[in-house]
C-alpha cells in the first residue's frame, strides 16, 4: 500500500477547480440517490468545483457513461447511491488511477462504513470529495463459471445468503425490505447442508458441508454484518470466513453475532487469509457487493492497490 496522497485541488480558495463527475442511477433507492446527488452537486459547485452530473438510464448504461468519463479525464468519479452503484463504478476506475468518491445513498452502504464516510448527509460527503485525501486500497476480482469477470470492493459470498438473494430476486411480492425478509424465512425453512470445496492459494483444500463461505476485501456486507471482522483492505490478501453446517436452531442463534463480528469465535467457523480461493459448490451462485455475479465455481483473487478512493482527511 502506498501512503495517502493529498487530493489535488483540495483548496478551492486557492483557485483550483476540481473536475468531478457525479454518477447516479435514478432507479436506485426509490429516487433517494438522485435527491442526494442534487444536494451534493449544489454543495460542490458552491465551493468552486466543476461538476458534471451524469445519470445512467440503467446499470449497464451507468457503467458505459462512467468509463467514458474516466477516459476523458476527471479528477474524481463520484457515485451517489449504495453498494450496487459503487460496484458499477469500480469497473470504470479499477487500475486507472482515477479516484473514486462516494455520496452514500443506499441501504447497506458497506463501502461508506468501511472508509468512514458520512451517512445521510450529502453535503458532508461532498465536502469529503474536496477536503479529503486519497488512499490506495485493494479490490477483489472474481471470475464465475459462466465467464463473468468483475471487481468487488467489499465481500463476495456464496451459500445461504446467496440463496436468499436468489429467492428475493424471484419474488414479486411484497416490496422493499419485506421481500428480503420473506426470502430469509423461506430459505431458512429449507436450510440444508451445502457441500463446498475451497482451494486456497497455498494449495490448502477445505471440503465441508457449509452454511456459507465469504471472501472479504473489507469487513462487512449486508448493512454492517461483520462477516470478515479482521479484513484489511490494503494488505494484499482476502479474508475467508467459512461457516460449517449446523442445526437450524443454532443457525438462528448464530447470525445475530455476525453484526458484532464475534461469530468467528464459534467452533463452527473457520477463518483463513489468502491471495486467492477457488469456491466450488453445485447449484450455488456468488454475490459480491450485494449484487449477483454468476454461478459457482468461482475463482476469487485479490487485485492489490487497484483502487484509489477519497476518504475523510
Amino acid at each position: 500500500m502506498t501512503g495517502p496522497d493529498p487530493l489535488p485541488g483540495a483548496a478551492p480558495a486557492q483557485g483550483a477547480r476540481r473536475r468531478v463527475v457525479l454518477l447516479t442511477n435514478p432507479a436506485a433507492g426509490g429516487g433517494h440517490a438522485q435527491k442526494a446527488a442534487r444536494r451534493a452537486a449544489v454543495r460542490l459547485r458552491a465551493r468552486g468545483a466543476e461538476v458534471l452530473d451524469v445519470v445512467g438510464a440503467d446499470p449497464q448504461d451507468a457503467v458505459r457513461v462512467a468509463r467514458e468519463a474516466v477516459d476523458h479525464g476527471v479528477d474524481v468519479l463520484a457515485v451517489a447511491g449504495g453498494d450496487g452503484m459503487v460496484a458499477l463504478a469500480l469497473e470504470a476506475v479499477a487500475g486507472t488511477g482515477v479516484a473514486l468518491g462516494i455520496v452514500p445513498a443506499g441501504t447497506g452502504n458497506d463501502h461508506a462504513r468501511e472508509y468512514g464516510l458520512p451517512l445521510g448527509d450529502p453535503e458532508a460527503a461532498a465536502d469529503v470529495l474536496l477536503d479529503g485525501r486519497t488512499v490506495t486500497v485493494d479490490l477483489g476480482r472474481v471470475e464465475t463459471a459462466d465467464g463473468t469477470v468483475r471487481h468487488f470492493g467489499s465481500v463476495l459470498a456464496a451459500g445461504f445468503d446467496s440463496l436468499v438473494s436468489d429467492r428475493t430476486n424471484r419474488l414479486r411480492w411484497p416490496r422493499g425490505r419485506m421481500r428480503y425478509n420473506l426470502a430469509i424465512l423461506v430459505e431458512f425453512a429449507h436450510l440444508r447442508p451445502l457441500p463446498f470445496r475451497l482451494v486456497l492459494a497455498d494449495g490448502t483444500v477445505v471440503e465441508r458441508d457449509l452454511v456459507l463461505a465469504a471472501a472479504g476485501n473489507t469487513r462487512s456486507y449486508g448493512g454492517g454484518m461483520l462477516i470478515c471482522p479482521d479484513a484489511d483492505h490494503a494488505d494484499g490478501l482476502l479474508d475467508l470466513t467459512v461457516v460449517r453446517a449446523m442445526p437450524r436452531l443454532r443457525v438462528a442463534r448464530f447470525f445475530p453475532t455476525v453484526f458484532r463480528g464475534t461469530h468467528v469465535h464459534h467452533e463452527e467457523v473457520e477463518t483463513y487469509r489468502t491471495a486467492s480461493v477457488r469456491i466450488e459448490s453445485a447449484g450455488i451462485t456468488a454475490y459480491a457487493d450485494g449484487e449477483y455475479v454468476g454461478p459457482l465455481p468461482a475463482e476469487v483473487t485479490v487485485a492489490p492497490g487497484a483502487l484509489r478512493i477519497v476518504v475523510p482527511a
